[in-house]
């Protein structure tokens, strides 16, 4: 799978039993949740857009950083951090491959300030009675791809999130409990420090 698509592709399945119905979470709500979210971790399961299975450990630090951690026999990391997307690959030769975070719709949750009311970045926000989901995109870059957020309530939690490419393309995580607060290292973020002790 390509490193861009590795990154682009993501989605997130809620894997726990929903409540029979709930009603729709509002934009300022949601947004309000993601900036308490200062950090977080927890469990993932990926389901790539080739039908392969990952797992891992995902960090987040907002604003501007995040961090995939893949289970072996995977040797792969994603990272975010600068202002930078970086893709560790065992199976490249020149690590990381890197993009500027702006350039993909992650940056819509790990800005500094999340408002999904405003911007015009909001191109759905539907709920299905268990679920709200929200479908985000850049509004001057609609080509960067677009981000649906799948989140439960009682309380507000994101259990998933789809991102997909500009060719369409997605894939499937599968998020565990976050465990939100404490404090995590910015060496979990650090690029430059990853891209020496990668081998």
């Amino acid at each position: 799978m390509k490193p861009m698509k590795l990154i682009l592709s993501a989605a997130f399945v809620v894997a726990m039993a929903l409540p029979a119905a709930a009603e729709k979470i509002s934009l300022n709500a949601l947004s309000s949740y993601l900036n308490k979210m200062q950090t977080a971790q927890g469990e993932f399961t990926q389901i790539n857009a080739d039908g392969t299975i990952s797992t891992g450990t995902i960090y987040i630090k907002r604003p501007g950083r995040i961090r995939f951690e893949y289970n072996p026999p995977e040797k792969t990391l994603v990272m975010a951090g600068g202002g930078q997307v970086a893709v560790f690959d065992g199976k490249g030769v020149n690590n990381p491959d890197q993009y500027p975070l702006k350039r993909t719709p992650l940056n819509l949750i790990l800005e500094r300030n999340v408002d999904l009311a405003k911007r015009n970045m909001v191109v759905g926000h539907t709920s299905d009675g268990a679920t709200t989901t929200v479908k985000a995109q850049d509004p001057e870059n609609p080509q960067y791809g677009n981000i649906q957020l799948v989140f439960t309530a009682n309380p507000t939690e994101l259990r998933q999130w789809v991102i997909t490419d500009d060719t369409g393309s997605q894939t499937t995580v599968i998020l565990g409990d976050l465990q939100k607060g404490g404090s995590l290292s910015a060496r979990l973020f650090n690029i430059t420090q990853e891209a020496q002790n990668w081998n």
